[in-house]
């Protein structure tokens, strides 16, 4: 029960309180005369006496209440402004340490490694994390060199500038916080300057001749255009992309997609080559298997050639031998073989074959195989 509600309770107790007094203390006779509690004799004064009695013990309860209450209040408050000053330290404590260089690095870091796992690419597949490349003036290590198909390689930074944003917030004054904002704009174009003079894709052979700068938080970015808004035309016209995380992301998938459509043209120049062999080695089979129906012609035929030759030549010289007295049983003549194989009507012909099929073609299109 809060404390408005309890001094509201107390008001309407006083004014019943009030009332039955004047209604047991009043005159019977509607006079103007009062008779005080301590003087009254009869049953008027002990009901004022029990009613009091009433009233003062519901007030003390109502009072217990109210102490109860603002003692939980107010250890509430003491909670709430605990927890805002651990909170403004803790705040304090990450504006100093994402001044320095080595901290505000990893938590790009950890920005960009959130953001390429969002948008599903698998680490050392689609991507990999701070390579060593072979630059013009030295080693270059970027943030992150992300794969895209076709062999082609994408640059992303993540070394962006906070200390004039981290200044403009803390700012007392629209003043400083102006001044603040300008300084963080010009720390922002000096960065992309300097990732242009790197050029990393001077070392990264098939690479587009740009670099992301990965800008971990949006509000980054917002608050250096308000007070430069040619700061993206001079960072396209540098050869560096500036992206927020949003915009990563919708990049990364574009890329993750672009690798999805490139394994399924794999798949299917795969399974074109696997159709052209097999077509070859059908039509092979099919020569042997008429080569095979050929030597079994030839065959039947020097079998029927060599049956007519017992027939004609010698079962003749048998029988006459027998007739002179020689043995009286002929051998018996075999038949002659009168069925013939059948031709391998359905053998590919280099005339008919698909294109796809041929020895040097082209394969299945991308169309085709999705």
């Amino acid at each position: 029960m809060t404390v408005v509600a309890l001094l509201g309770l107390g008001t309407l107790l006083g004014a019943a309180l009030l009332a039955v007094a004047v209604r047991v203390l009043a005159p019977a006779g509607g006079g103007t005369g009062w008779s005080w509690p301590g003087r009254a004799r009869g049953p008027g004064a002990e009901q004022v006496g029990e009613a009091l009695a009433r009233v003062e013990d519901q007030l003390r309860r109502m009072e217990a209440d109210r102490q109860s209450a603002t003692g939980g209040m107010a250890q509430q408050l003491r909670a709430l402004q605990e927890s805002q000053e651990l909170i403004r330290g803790e705040t304090a404590r990450l504006g100093r340490a994402l001044r320095e260089p080595s901290a505000r690095g990893r938590w790009g870091e950890l920005q960009l490694r959130r953001v390429v796992e969002m948008a599903g690419m698998l680490a050392q597949c689609d991507f990999v994390e701070q390579p060593v490349l072979a630059g013009l003036d030295g080693p270059l290590r970027p943030d992150m060199v992300v794969r895209l198909p076709g062999g082609r390689s994408l640059v992303v930074d993540a070394k962006v500038p906070l200390r004039g944003w981290l200044e403009a917030l803390e700012a007392g004054d629209d003043a400083t916080r102006r001044a603040c904002l300008v300084d963080h704009a010009r720390q922002l174009r000096t960065h992309v300057g300097a990732l242009s003079a790197k050029e990393y894709w001077a070392a990264l052979s098939g690479s587009p001749e740009m670099v992301v700068a990965f800008v971990p938080a949006d509000g980054l970015l917002s608050a250096a255009l308000e007070t430069d808004p040619s700061l993206l035309d001079f960072a396209v016209s540098r050869r560096v992309m500036l992206a927020t995380p949003m915009t990563l992301i919708a990049m990364l998938r574009a890329v993750s997609y672009g690798w999805q459509q490139e394994a399924l043209v794999n798949d299917a120049r795969a399974v074109a080559d696997l159709g052209r062999d097999l077509y070859r080695r059908l039509g092979t089979l099919s020569e042997h298997l008429s080569g095979l129906g050929r030597n079994l012609d030839r065959a039947v035929g020097s079998f029927n050639q060599t049956v007519g030759s017992l027939e004609s030549r010698v079962m003749v010289t048998a029988r006459r031998l027998g007739d002179m007295g020689g043995p009286g049983l002929a051998p018996p003549v075999p038949a002659p073989v009168v069925s013939v194989t059948r031709a391998v009507l359905a053998s590919p012909d280099a005339d008919d074959r698909p294109a796809w099929a041929a020895p040097d073609g082209p394969g299945l299109r991308a169309e085709e195989a999705g």
